[in-house]
């Protein structure tokens, strides 16, 4: 790839998200870049999170119930090591965003903490029941614009990464609204990729529209190692409205008595889990799939349990609901299954380091092992704090002592070039959706391996493309390779779990590309 070379002694991070902020605004005074293709607040996944952030800060909580709920709901795959750092960092970084001021819903300066799916005591620290993603993130982007370290490049675009003898010395950047006709390798004093997830590689997502998958890919083919890449979460309650992507129904609705039902009034997750709502969130949305499936029209029913105070107390979905012509108050919200978290991602430790020297990641494009096959509720939001803070700390500690009056970066681009293909796009997330979804098959993952193959071969080239095609056959081949059911990850042809699975993946590119050609010639009519 030719490029023109910029070299910073910043440390350079993509994205713009909670993750990324954290992970500046940690490093300060140490000077960094920012890379984000919209301006800050705007087209991250942090700022959408409806439910808040867990925390053992009730009196009768402790990290080490936090962290045996979040292995319980992790299905045999989560990393006890992590779980149990996390858990134990998490009280100390609520308490962090609180004094820098997010306004956490507070009763006598006490914390009230809302009750999720599959956590044994109230940890949810909130912000007007849905709000706390939006007022993190408002907090943040107030701290960053204060702090002169800080520089934020926006309408910027990482497309791949410099890698030589196994190291990382630079990111590919271009624009990211209108096309260039080559990009800029930025070469940094160190590199943090904290660009999201990639549900949105689903055409029923509850992600903003940037997050499908571009940064995992981009650190894929650089070589990087990927952990857990066929765990995908799907959200149990998007509002199913036509909207794309999908208003999010907050968990914390049935946290608060919301109960789910069909177009005939019937409660279907009572013969299902005796948890029923609160049950796990792969198994909440198996069912509502399964009620979809059946044309009986699943509906998320808040009229008993809050009422009125659905307008007040959960604003966002209220907003959702009056855009979608719905009316809680007086009627049913009807619900989907929708793609709504990665647990897998660029496999990293508990400092963000990859497997790639000189390459550390936060939030959601890491793999730490904290989530296993199935993340519990608002331990994402979570885990991008501690990671983030850890990987600052961790780079600090790299790097040394900072420099002073270090230049702010400039990126000049040249005009022409191609952005991805917007149907190609659509028809890659149409194939995840319909192979790759919240039930599988294996006759279904090699259709869609093959598609997927079609679609790169046919399509003009682009990096952005690339990344998600890279990204997609990830998922797509480490699911077909897993050949048992364990939490997001759903076989019909395998449908209960395997012991001798329960443990994580690790896959690079060059072996998910293997099976994708595998599954081509186990196709192809003999000649």
């Amino acid at each position: 790839m030719t490029a023109r070379i910029v070299e910073t002694e910043r440390v350079i991070i993509v994205g713009a998200g909670l993750a990324a902020l954290y992970a500046a605004l940690n490093l300060a005074p140490r000077p960094v870049v920012l890379i984000s293709p919209e301006a800050l607040g705007e087209g991250a996944s942090s700022g959408w999170a409806q439910g808040g952030i867990a925390a053992s800060l009730g009196e009768d909580d402790a990290p080490s119930k936090h962290a045996n709920d979040t292995e319980i709901a992790g299905a045999g795959t989560v990393d006890p090591i992590v779980a149990a750092f996390v858990t134990a960092a998490a009280p100390e970084h609520v308490r962090h965003l609180t004094a820098l001021g997010t306004p956490f819903d507070r009763h006598d300066n006490a914390y009230v903490l809302g009750l999720e799916a599959a956590h044994s005591h109230p940890r949810i620290a909130k912000v007007k029941g849905d709000q706390a993603g939006r007022a993190v993130m408002a907090t943040l982007i107030e701290k960053v614009g204060q702090t002169p370290s800080i520089q934020v490049l926006t309408n910027t675009l990482a497309s791949g990464l410099e890698v030589q003898d196994g190291r990382v010395t630079g990111i590919f950047i271009e624009r990211a609204s209108e096309p260039s006709t080559e990009p800029v390798l930025l070469r940094g004093a160190a590199h943090l990729l904290a660009g999201g997830g990639s549900a949105g590689l689903y055409a029923i997502t509850t992600n903003p529209p940037r997050i499908r998958g571009h940064v995992i890919g981009m650190a894929a083919r650089a070589g990087a190692v990927i952990g857990d890449p066929e765990f995908v979460q799907f959200h149990p309650t998007a509002i199913d409205a036509g909207i794309d992507p999908a208003p999010l129904a907050t968990e914390a609705l049935r946290g608060e008595g919301a109960i789910l039902i069909n177009r005939h009034g019937e409660r279907f997750m009572e013969g299902i889990h005796p948890d029923m709502e609160l049950a796990p969130r792969d198994i909440v949305a198996r069912a509502i799939f399964s009620q979809s499936q059946q044309g009986l029209r699943p509906m998320l029913d808040t009229r008993a349990a809050l009422g009125g105070e659905i307008l007040t107390h959960f604003p966002a979905v209220a907003e959702a609901c009056r855009e979608a012509g719905i009316d809680p108050v007086a009627e049913p919200i009807p619900v989907n299954a929708a793609a709504h978290y990665h647990m897998g991602g660029i496999a990293a430790d508990v400092s963000g380091r990859t497997s790639l020297d000189g390459l550390w990641v936060a939030g959601e494009v890491a793999s730490t092992g904290l989530h296993g096959a199935n993340r519990l509720a608002s331990n994402g939001l979570l885990e991008a704090l501690v990671i983030a803070s850890s990987a600052a700390e961790d780079m600090a500690k790299a790097l040394g002592i900072a420099g002073e009056n270090i230049a702010e970066v400039e990126l000049d681009f040249e005009e022409g070039g191609a952005l991805a293909d917007q149907s190609a796009v659509a028809e890659l997330r149409r194939i995840m959706t319909e192979h790759v979804g919240v039930v599988r098959d294996a006759d279904g993952m090699k259709a869609a391996l093959i598609k997927i193959d079609g679609l790169e071969r046919r399509t003009a080239e682009s990096d952005a493309f690339a990344n998600m095609i890279a990204t997609a056959t990830l998922i797509a081949a480490a699911a077909l390779k897993r050949e048992e059911s364990r939490g997001g990850h759903y076989r019909s042809d395998f449908p209960a779990p395997d012991p001798k699975l329960a443990e994580r993946t690790k896959m690079t590119l060059d072996e998910a590309l293997a099976i994708r050609r595998a599954a081509i010639e186990q196709t192809e009519p003999a000649q």
